[in-house]
């Protein structure tokens, strides 16, 4: 698979990732409550890791299946 993740598209990635990552993680230890209605607090807290997760794989290997899938490239030529 080509790099199809590239410019202000990665670096969104890898911050809003980690902040994902770190969110879900404090929720899931107690330090912070991300629970939202009837939804459980450790269900959304795992949700979060998992979406930080990806984000930031897919912001740090700049390969997205889902840009693929729908025909998307935000790479540039100077960016591969």
């Amino acid at each position: 698979m080509n790099e199809n993740v590239g410019g202000y598209d990665r670096i969104g990635r890898l911050v809003v990732g980690a902040v994902l990552l770190v969110v879900g993680v404090a929720g899931y230890a107690g330090l912070m409550r991300v629970a939202v209605g009837p939804v459980p607090q450790a269900l959304l807290a795992l949700v979060f890791v998992l979406l930080g997760a990806v984000l930031l794989v897919t912001g740090y290997t700049r390969k997205c299946p889902i840009h693929r899938l729908l025909g998307l490239d935000t790479a540039s030529p100077r960016d591969r």
